[in-house]
């Protein structure tokens, strides 16, 4: 019985130390797309 009894205070505290963990911040990359030129109008057939 106190080597199961072990075995589940062990298991409780692991499963307390992983709840209570800080967990990892994501970090948000923004990339800026070229900018594209927009068509001008250059005559009816061009």
């Amino acid at each position: 019985m106190q080597k199961s009894m072990r075995i589940v205070m062990a298991l409780a505290l692991v499963g307390f130390v992983a709840a209570c963990a800080q967990k990892a911040e994501e970090e948000v990359v923004y990339v800026d797309e070229p900018v594209s030129v927009e068509p001008t109008y250059t005559g009816k057939y061009k």
